[in-house]
């Protein structure tokens, strides 16, 4: 009976994710509200089924906010609105909250990261540790 308890309110914690957007790949990281620390989760390709991919891990996670990278800077106007209008498709499609958190060298900090723990593959898992780092970023600056 303890048990239960326990569940139902581990399922009323709301989650949180990181966004690293990308054209081709986008890497996402998750947090709750309760330890507030990030953790790398995914790459997901940005293809026809990245929204379906999304709208599950936003489901099964009970994910209540979702935190995208932005460079506050961007000399790349093509790039700002792009993520803009990113932004403005999830919170349409998804219904969750979208907050942007500045993502300056992010990219650079999680190849190196990658680099320090000894891993190989650093393409396949530089994008979902910067978006563990933009998601750190954030949820330190609350």
């Amino acid at each position: 009976m303890n048990k239960s308890i326990h569940h139902q309110d581990m399922a009323q914690i709301s989650t949180i994710l990181g966004v690293d957007f990308g054209m081709s790949k986008i890497g996402l990281a998750i947090a709750d509200e309760e330890t507030k620390m990030a953790f790398a989760f995914d790459t997901l390709k940005n293809d026809g089924e990245f929204l379906k991919n999304l709208n599950e891990i936003v489901a099964s996670e009970n994910v209540k906010i979702i935190v995208i990278g932005m460079v506050s800077h961007e000399k790349d106007e093509k790039s700002v609105q792009q993520k803009k209008k990113f932004a403005q498709m999830l919170e349409k499609e998804i219904g969750v909250e979208i907050v942007f958190q500045d993502e300056m060298f992010t990219t650079k900090m999680a190849q190196e990261n990658i680099k320090m723990r000894g891993k190989k593959n650093i393409a396949k898992l530089d994008d979902q540790e910067a978006a563990r780092i933009i998601l750190q970023s954030w949820l330190d600056a609350r």
